[in-house]
């Protein structure tokens, strides 16, 4: 049973142990424990279980964990097997690129629509994802309501386009618009995604190893 008031930290790092146990389970192994986790992912034991016990009590003491119940645990915390709905609102390269090579649906997501303003681009298909007008988007989510929203439009298209969405009822964000995005509404969630971060902190590493 999930406690209230899980840091942030808690949550970023639950996607890890997602990944690392479909992994182990992908390779056939039915048990693990926190010590063989954690030399894994290069995060300590005690971290471990004191992220888990943030949602309740799994595996059994001399046991450790049973791979596939701890990963299908994780996945309906994390609430891959609700079947969200996402559209990608900008249809260029990026967004292309999404629809094309990101496994969605492994992360519990459909894909439903795509929506851009290049007239070259409305009703071409990407990766069987139909591309429609922006003009059409009020009527369409009036129609199929989407839980989230992936962001791969310019940067200064960012919040106006955001703002229109979220008066549209839209409450979740996957921002690439390179622009840090937040909202006063409340349950309106913004993930902003910083492919620099990423790099810098490379950079970092590599100055500094």
């Amino acid at each position: 049973m999930r406690k209230e008031n899980i840091s942030d930290a808690v949550i970023r790092r639950l996607p890890r142990y997602y990944r690392q146990l479909s992994e182990l389970r992908a390779k056939g192994i039915t048990r693990t424990s926190s010590l063989s986790l954690g030399r894994e992912m290069g995060i300590t034991a005690s971290q471990i279980r004191q992220d888990f016990s943030c949602f309740g009590e799994f595996g059994q003491q001399g046991y450790g964990y049973h791979v596939r119940e701890l990963c299908e645990e994780i996945g309906r915390i994390l609430g891959v097997d609700r079947n969200h709905h996402l559209i990608v609102v900008g249809a260029g390269r990026l967004g292309q690129a999404l629809m094309e090579n990101f496994p969605f649906a492994k992360c519990g997501f459909t894909v439903d629509a795509a929506f851009d303003i290049a007239p070259g681009l409305i009703g071409s298909a990407v990766n069987g994802i139909t591309v429609r007008a922006m003009d059409d988007i009020t009527a369409w989510l009036r129609e199929n309501p989407v839980d989230v929203v992936a962001l791969t439009v310019p940067r200064e298209a960012a919040r106006p386009v955001s703002d229109r969405l979220i008066a549209l009822g839209v409450r979740g964000f996957w921002n690439f618009t390179n622009l840090e995005l937040s909202s006063e509404h409340p349950g309106v969630q913004f993930e902003n995604i910083h492919f620099s971060d990423s790099l810098l902190t490379l950079s970092y590493r590599i100055a500094n190893g």
